[in-house]
């Protein structure tokens, strides 16, 4: 079999342990731990990357000691040694090298999972969440460069092959390489070589205690990417320091932006970091990279063209833990494509539930399985699926590879349903590179498709299923109660019919997700464009996701955003506008609405009696994202041929 990606796929030797390939499964937290022990359910999760194929797999943010957590804890305790043995033994199982990533949040901390006072370079009460924080002393140091030794020999105890430091992303250790962070006057602030002391004493401290018997490596931020931060010469410098203990690091990044990139975002964003530090020839330990490396050809490339030594991935390896066995097999189009939605990443506070839009078993390996095991049905039926969005083709992909008779009706000439726009909006890249995919395996699975084909009942009685799977989808919400409605246009017009748009002056009603995009497309076309919301824009967009969109405006123009604003007429000319009782005109030669879709059941109701079993799918079951017509997709053709 060709090899199609050698550089990829080569082996790698670090101080006596062999990586089969280059691929390196990044850290991610998945928050499966219940009063400090990690669940079962954590186990598989773990597993399955390491079944998927990379030579390494890491378990994300073990914090080395009180006062360093900013995630759930994970108690280092004697009880807790099976667990985490398990978790080392199952990465082994398949051939894996098994990494634990050590952590310490310092002034990023977060006090409700901690029994100690959070303490970082300096005395503060921080400006990203108003925590107290308390300066390190000497003997604080001392302790915490203790506790990673400790925290290392443990893992070490429990069967794991690599600890994993992490010292990037704001935590502890760039807290005191940063010259903008780090205002000490001591031995420990000032040049680099004095920001350089602490976390040295970390990586000596751990060595001395490892020995040869455990690999260390470092993910680092290449680059604080602000003015007067450190650079990728500065962070060159402390790794050819750190190579006298430290094996080899992962380049990442300061700055949530380009630490998990959305859409709206280039990708293999920190490649010219890694690039940098390599073309400065100080450091000779392997590099790997990550940010939103996501395609077998770009980390080819990367390697190839020696601006890494390998890749990092995260978000890549969620979406599909099999994107290395994929890969290597020439299967690179069978892999399924990260989004970059950022819903894996989505939290609060004090609690995550971990969820990847494209991956329906990601997380939930314990009670779905792996999906490549979904093997064929109990009972083989002939099933009708309604629809050909995203959660009908699911549907029928998941149905056809279980053994089904499967026919996928849709009324358009192409398959995609409401996610066809990204066909016309350059930029959701990611998410039409998605919708490509769904088609393609509709292709290749055996799928009967009519397209141009409208379902009713009397199609229902001639194909006569044994089940029926309708995924029709929503319609949008008219906005009635405005005077003028009439006027406006569906915000999907600015997609599906762009005669529509008219003008240079756009006002678009309604700022949530949908709206703020439209928006966003317009602006890149050189269109003005206000969004008029009765509440707060993006109130439905989670904190990274909206990072990532505020990036898109930097780039494509920023659109009026008018919040807590009521939208009183729509006229000839424009909007008529009213905000704390005050009015004011936005004129505008095109007006657009997107206050939101219900669901379309209607042929539902008409056929819900003509096969033993009619389910709902995607938005015709709930209005929702492309996370929910994936899953229910996903879980709805399971069930399948139970009976």
């Amino acid at each position: 079999m060709e090899n199609l990606y050698p550089h990829l796929f080569e082996p790698l030797e670090i101080r006596g342990r062999v990586l089969k390939n280059r691929i390196f499964s990044a850290p991610n937290m998945l928050y499966q731990v219940v009063n400090g022990r990690p669940t079962d359910q954590y186990v598989d999760y773990l597993e399955h990357k390491a079944r998927g194929g990379a030579a390494v797999v890491t378990l994300g943010e073990a914090a080395v000691c009180e006062g360093a957590r900013h995630t759930p804890p994970m108690y280092l305790s004697p009880e807790n040694l099976n667990i985490y043995g398990e978790m080392s033994m199952t990465i082994h199982q398949h051939g894996a090298l098994a990494a634990v990533e050590l952590s310490h949040g310092g002034r990023c901390a977060r006090p409700w999972y901690n029994d100690a006072q959070i303490k970082g370079p300096n005395t503060e009460i921080t400006e990203d969440n108003g925590f107290y924080v308390v300066a390190m002393t000497k003997q604080d140091m001392e302790d915490t460069a203790n506790a990673y030794a400790d925290a290392a020999a443990y893992w070490l105890s429990a069967g794991w092959d690599i600890a994993h430091v992490h010292a990037g992303h704001s935590w502890l250790i760039p807290q005191f390489l940063s010259p903008i962070i780090n205002r000490r006057t001591d031995e420990f602030g000032g040049s680099l070589e004095n920001r350089m002391r602490f976390p040295l004493m970390i990586l000596q401290r751990m060595r001395e205690r490892v020995g040869n018997r455990m690999l260390i490596s470092l993910r680092i931020s290449g680059s604080e990417r602000v003015e007067g931060g450190f650079t990728p010469e500065d962070i060159s410098i402390f790794l050819q320091r750190c190579e006298q203990w430290v094996d080899f690091a992962e380049i990442s990044t300061e700055r949530w932006e380009y630490c998990m990139p959305t859409t709206y975002m280039p990708r293999s964003t920190n490649v010219p970091l890694s690039a940098a530090i390599k073309a400065t020839g100080r450091v000779k330990m392997p590099l790997f990279v990550i940010g939103s490396i996501l395609d077998p050809g770009e980390a080819e490339e990367i390697i190839a063209s020696g601006k890494a030594d390998g890749v990092s991935l995260s978000r890549a390896l969620i979406a599909d833990p099999c994107f290395p066995k994929k890969a290597r097999t020439g299967h690179a189009d069978d892999i399924t494509p990260c989004i970059r939605c950022m819903d894996c990443t989505m939290t609060d506070n004090k609690c995550r539930r971990f969820e990847c839009s494209v991956n329906p078993t990601a997380a939930y390996e314990m009670r779905r399985g792996f999906s490549e095991d979904a093997g064929p049905a109990k009972n083989r039926r002939s099933v009708l699926v309604i629809g050909g969005g995203p959660a009908g083709m699911q549907a029928a992909i998941t149905a056809a590879r279980r053994g089904h008779t499967v026919t996928l009706v849709e009324k358009e000439a192409q398959l995609g349903g409401i996610i066809r726009y990204t066909d016309v909006d350059p930029l959701k890249p990611d998410l039409h590179r998605f919708k490509e995919y769904l088609v393609h395996q509709v292709e290749k699975s055996g799928i009967r498709v009519l397209l141009n084909t409208a379902a009713d009942a009397a199609l229902v009685d001639a194909l006569a299923p044994e089940h029926i799977i309708v995924a029709t989808g929503s319609i949008p919400k008219k906005p009635v109660f405005i005077p003028g409605w009439e006027r406006a246009h569906c915000v999907t017009d600015v997609y599906f019919r762009p005669e529509t748009v008219k003008g240079g002056n756009i006002v678009i009603i309604g700022g949530g997700l949908s709206g703020v995009e439209a928006a966003l497309f317009l602006r890149a076309q050189g269109k003005n464009v206000a969004v008029v919301e009765l509440l707060e824009c993006m109130a439905d967009v989670g904190a990274s996701y909206k990072s990532g969109i505020e990036v898109g405006m930097k780039q494509y123009g920023k659109p009026a955003l008018y919040e807590h604003t009521r939208c009183a007429e729509i006229t000839a000319e424009g909007v008529r506008c009213v905000k704390d009782d005050e009015e004011f005109f936005l004129p505008a030669d095109s007006v657009f609405y997107a206050i939101g879709m219900q669901s379309e059941r209607t042929l539902y109701y008409e056929i819900a009696g003509k096969a033993p079993f009619v389910d709902l799918v995607g938005d015709s079951r709930e209005v929702a994202t492309v996370r929910n017509a994936i899953r229910t997709g996903y879980d709805t053709a399971m069930d399948v041929g139970l009976f």
